[in-house]
């Protein structure tokens, strides 16, 4: 089981129809701070609600911001690459997919997820080490994309990167020195994007598999942006090219 906490996550986590083994809620004096539609959401799925002390829920949340709701909810379940370009494929459109190539912020690791789900992007991959898995921060910063968007962990991203060539796929890759800027290109065919690490960027090997390379032209002083404000920018400009 996991934790989900905060308004947003769990109220998605309710629509999402994920198994929810109880839900914690602020005791009865604090709580007319919880919406009255999210309660009776929670008591028309007939889910069994304790009434706890700020401290419990503090504890149950790690000390995070759960504005008086913490769920305890089943194991996330990851996807294969196959189940998701599947469901693409039944979409009757072109796969569009995220490849997180050393992301290890947990705040970043859920904004991105929060964009490609906003985005419609068919899934995220990530690598099973040296990287940010899913845990209850990462849910609480997706604002409940989490339970939405498909995640395929990998024991490898460069193998994977080689698997999506084989199946007719685009790499491109987002760095501060690229081949040219992001607009310039044409996103019209299956493509998966990459997005490197905080400070480090896309590794050296990653880079190499990828067919293009594409910048955001910097203005001012400061020369790079916030990774997950670099992919929503990316995410976009290929969603208004493809209309």
């Amino acid at each position: 089981m996991r934790t989900v906490f905060g308004k947003n996550p769990v109220m998605e986590v309710l629509r999402s129809n994920k198994k929810i083994e109880k839900i914690y809620c602020i005791e009865r004096k604090h709580k007319s701070a919880i919406d009255q539609d999210l309660l009776d959401l929670i008591a028309e799925k007939s889910i069994k609600m304790l009434e706890v002390s700020k401290n419990k829920l503090d504890a149950l949340a790690n000390d995070g911001n759960h504005q008086g709701l913490v769920a305890i909810v089943e194991d996330f379940a990851y996807y294969s690459l196959d189940d998701v370009l599947e469901i693409a494929n039944q979409k009757n459109k072109k796969p569009f997919l995220v490849i997180l190539d050393g992301i290890t912020d947990v705040h970043n690791f859920g904004a991105i997820i929060r964009s490609c789900e906003c985005a419609g992007v068919d899934g995220i991959i990530i690598p099973e080490r040296r990287a940010a898995q899913i845990n209850d921060t990462v849910a609480k910063t997706s604002a409940g994309a989490l339970e939405y968007l498909p995640i395929i962990k990998v024991v490898n991203i460069n193998t994977t990167i080689d698997n999506l060539k084989r199946k007719g796929f685009w790499i491109y890759g987002a760095d501060m020195n690229g081949d040219k800027a992001y607009y310039e290109e044409k996103y019209d065919s299956s493509l998966a994007l990459v997005i490197g690490g905080e400070g480090k960027g896309i590794s050296r090997l990653t880079r190499e598999k990828c067919d293009i390379i594409v910048e955001i032209p910097m203005y001012g002083k400061i020369n790079s942006l916030n990774a997950s404000c670099a992919a929503t920018i990316l995410i976009y400009e290929v969603i208004r090219q493809r209309g």
